[in-house]
């Protein structure tokens, strides 16, 4: 009889270890457990706030609908506080002890990057809706990170399109970059720019360079003043990009001047005042100036939520959340390498943010828009097909 019992005691044990271990089903069944790491705070917030805001918006949504093949999303969410090493320890303990079965974000290149290593090791996908890096999805000896996933275009195709704006819309032939030296971001921007502007036969007159955190751009911008040209690029964040449109038109400086997704803030406006926000253009993901239905309502919806009109960075993240969901639902399980199998299978995913199908590298094909200011508002747009 204690024999028994003995071997129904380890039985049951048994069943609930493996209950407990299940991936992502944390001490719940009924639940999936996804990860959100992204930057709340620190000199990123705006994006990872944005992106935050957007895939929560999702999720309520996805788990109104029923959830996930009949399972409702529980999102962990954590503050990497901007810092990639932050990321890093964070993507572990959400393998480790939260036992995700995904990670979303964070929402900038370096953050992203320093927690790829857990996802391979642990097998477990992660996604961006907006880091750009180019080399964000390939490993150091060109292979494709297995389990490394994007839904945003990357910087060679966004610094390709504004050269070809510039060239061919603009009609400018000579410009100027100012380009933020101390990120891949800015540096790989003015690459792709200047390599393609070139290539069109334009003619790049003078390449100034600033670091994070600088605020002061008056030797730069009176440097240039005196030059021949007819546009600006700056590629870089809104953080230093918004003072330098502002210093610049008050200088006198009234060229177009022409930018990344790392505009869409709305921070930019209150850095640089509305009225300096003319004449330019910037590439991006979405735009508000859309008749297609789904994102007028997702305006709307998003509105009503948060009694407020959504940026790029809302967007996306919501485009991101549902996403992943859908490769979820699509798995043949919960395990991590049926979930990059389906990541991977991805076509024709319709999102806010355009209809993508993953390619071989990771990355999406998909449309991308320039975007242009007027009085600090998106005035117009030019959609351009991949």
């Amino acid at each position: 009889m204690k024999k028994i019992l003995a071997c129904l005691l380890i039985c049951v044990l048994t069943a609930s270890m493996l209950t407990a271990c299940s991936p992502g089903s944390g001490s719940d069944p009924d639940e999936i457990r996804i990860g959100i790491n992204y930057e709340l705070s620190g000199d990123n917030a705006t994006y990872g706030q944005g992106s935050v805001e957007g895939i929560e918006m999702a999720i309520e949504e996805i788990n109104a609908a029923g959830g996930i093949k009949g399972k409702k999303i529980k999102p962990i969410k954590y503050d990497n506080e901007s810092k990639p090493s932050e990321a890093a320890t964070l993507a572990n303990k959400l393998v480790s002890q939260d036992k995700v079965v995904a990670i979303l974000g964070p929402a900038t290149t370096g953050a992203f990057t320093s927690q790829i290593p857990v996802a391979n090791r642990n097998k477990i996908p992660i996604a961006t809706g907006s880091a750009t890096g180019d080399n964000l999805t390939f490993a150091t000896d060109g292979s494709v990170h297995p389990y490394v996933f994007r839904i945003c275009f990357n910087d060679s195709f966004q610094g390709r399109v504004m050269a070809n704006f510039a060239f061919e819309n603009l009609s400018a032939t000579k410009a100027v970059i100012i380009m933020d030296s101390s990120s891949d971001y800015g540096k790989g921007l003015a690459s792709n720019f200047k390599e393609t502007f070139t290539s069109l036969g334009g003619t790049v007159v003078a390449e100034e360079a600033y670091v994070a955190g600088d605020t002061d751009f008056n030797a730069i911008l009176t440097k240039i003043k005196s030059m021949d040209f007819d546009a600006i690029y700056i590629p870089g964040y809104y953080n230093e990009a918004g003072l330098i449109i502002r210093q610049a038109r008050t200088l006198g400086i009234d060229k177009p001047i022409l930018g990344a997704d790392g505009f869409d803030s709305p921070d930019l406006a209150k850095l640089a005042g509305n009225d300096a926000l003319n004449n330019v253009y910037f590439t991006n993901h979405y735009t508000s100036i859309n008749d297609d239905p789904a994102v007028l309502k997702f305006i709307a919806d998003f509105e009503a939520k948060y009694g407020k009109k959504p940026d790029a960075f809302n967007a996306l993240g919501y485009d991101l959340a549902k996403f992943v969901a859908d490769a979820i639902e699509r798995a043949e399980s919960l395990n991590g390498e049926d979930i990059k199998n389906a990541l991977e299978a991805t076509e024709n995913f319709v999102g806010i943010t355009g209809t993508l199908s993953v390619d071989e590298n990771h990355n999406p094909v998909k449309s991308i828009f320039v975007i242009e200011l007027k009085d600090g508002v998106q005035h117009s747009s030019i959609k351009v097909n991949p």
